[in-house]
């Protein structure tokens, strides 16, 4: 398949109010679903098109508490981006990888069990180890 820069190339636009936003947010999902086959089929992904699905449906999910109208066209603005870039083949399989691993979260600890620790970051993980 032959790259196409402005196959899915659209003109950014702003909602005027939350209920297009809605709509448009809507749209996008729609569009990463109905990809999702010819995605896991064109990165050769160890996954199934359901599975790909269930993941989009997180990430929406994630943001579904984003209420602030400049952070929503901000939002669909990275993901119509994120679906040009990933259908016209811009990728590579690790990235989608990377959408589909769920992230390692740790529980969030206080500065004290951090400070007994002898940590003061969040961004420090622990060694192989296996202690937590």
């Amino acid at each position: 398949m032959t790259t196409i820069p402005s196959r899915l190339a659209q003109v950014t636009r702003i909602s005027s109010n939350p209920s297009e936003a809605r709509t448009r947010v809507i749209d996008l999902y729609r569009a990463w679903v109905r990809a999702a086959p010819e995605i896991v089929e064109l990165y050769a992904l160890p996954v199934t098109p359901a599975y790909f699905r269930h993941c989009i449906r997180q990430k929406f999910e994630a943001n579904r508490h984003v209420t602030d109208q400049r952070a929503i066209e901000v939002l669909l603005l990275k993901g119509r981006q994120e679906l040009q870039e990933t259908l016209n083949i811009w990728k590579q399989p690790d990235h989608l990888m990377g959408i589909l691993l769920q992230p390692s979260e740790r529980p969030q600890r206080s500065f004290l069990q951090k400070f007994y620790e002898g940590r003061d970051e969040n961004s420090v993980r622990p060694a192989a180890s296996g202690v937590v």
